[in-house]
């Protein structure tokens, strides 16, 4: 969990300076906001906490071998965001969105802390590009794809002028 939580903190570091507007402006009309990506990890952590909760309790024992999901901070290759994590067109404050970040948080350690590592390991359920990915590793997979987002927040930084 350590890297979960240092992939979070270099995140939010690296908006904080930001201002409303800068959050909020989109450098195109086809690309996200600062904003907009952080309400995107908000949705992927939540999602990926209740799929995880849901295999735990309902799913079948599946074990896999581990997959490279480190190379998810590779931005040379694109994936469209599933609809149920495509953040909305609403403005929020950096307040509102840490709000909700932290709420997304204290249920991933919750999780984390209650189910024992043989159990996240023998159940799973697919990436749609790693494949079949152990419980274990979907937790371990949400810090590495907020670092693949953290280059996307400096790459829209860059573009915006700030």
């Amino acid at each position: 969990m350590n890297k979960n939580e240092q992939f979070r903190n270099d995140v939010l570091s690296s908006v904080e300076s930001l201002t409303y507007e800068q959050l909020n402006q989109k450098p195109a009309s086809n690309t996200w906001s600062v904003m907009q990506v952080l309400e995107h990890l908000y949705l992927m952590e939540r999602m990926i906490v209740s799929r995880v909760k849901d295999q735990l309790e309902n799913g079948v024992d599946q074990p896999t071998e581990d997959k490279p999901f480190h190379l998810a901070v590779d931005r040379s290759r694109k994936v469209d965001a599933p609809a149920q994590v495509t953040p909305s067109n609403g403005k929020q404050t950096l307040e509102e969105m840490k709000s909700k970040l932290a709420e997304s948080r204290a249920a991933l350690i919750e999780l984390e802390e209650t189910a024992s590592e043989d159990k996240l390991k023998q159940k799973s359920f697919p990436h749609p590009v790693f494949g079949l990915m152990d419980l274990k590793q979907w937790i371990d997979f949400i810090g590495y794809h907020e670092k693949r987002h953290q280059e996307q927040i400096e790459e829209i930084k860059a573009a915006i002028g700030a």
